[in-house]
């Protein structure tokens, strides 16, 4: 695996090392003894799964609330998305600052999200389906939520969003924004 620095200081895109012959390819996406060499101790502890039948399906912003943070690793296994990570952390030089990069089936890119940073993607292709990674069960009580649209981020999405829930449409605006 190759993992690549983002602006977002511990935000990583993971690209496979894909191996080819006549057959294709074969490539690693998760190992647990890569992941701690690069400096990412990391030990998934769910696996999740979101299906978007349509294009321009937005979800997020989403994060758990300390002390049940999570870090995740985020590929598209089927179809294409824009995913998108907010750095939160309280003291970090970037809050609020934001990474993006498109996932897809082909690519096989992860996107891999420490812990304090909010996550949401917007489908670039219809059927697309997003494998998440992630190293601490889902608490519901601790679950949290900004607008993919917030100023404070000031996200540039590649498409004006068509489906969104009512739940992501209502979550407030973050405060103390630095911009």
């Amino acid at each position: 695996m190759i993992f690549e620095t983002t602006p977002l200081e511990g935000l990583f895109l993971v690209k496979p090392d894909k191996r080819h012959d006549e057959r294709g390819y074969f490539s690693r996406l998760w190992c647990d003894q890569e992941f701690p060499a690069a400096g990412l101790p990391f030990a998934p502890r769910q696996i999740s799964a979101s299906y978007n039948q349509a294009a321009a399906t937005l979800r997020g912003m989403h994060w758990q609330a300390d002390p049940h943070g999570e870090a995740k690793l985020v590929r598209a296994t089927r179809g294409a998305i824009f995913d998108v990570a907010v750095d939160l952390r309280f003291n970090s030089l970037s809050k609020f600052n934001w990474f993006g990069a498109v996932l897809d089936a082909e690519n096989q890119f992860g996107l891999f999200i420490p812990q304090g940073f909010a996550h949401g993607f917007i489908t670039l292709a219809e059927a697309s389906e997003v494998l998440y990674l992630i190293d601490t069960p889902f608490q519901p009580e601790f679950s949290r939520g900004a607008r993919y649209d917030d100023p404070a981020f000031g996200i540039q999405w590649p498409c004006a969003p068509v489906v969104v829930s009512a739940r992501d449409l209502a979550f407030p605006p973050v405060t103390g924004a630095p911009r």
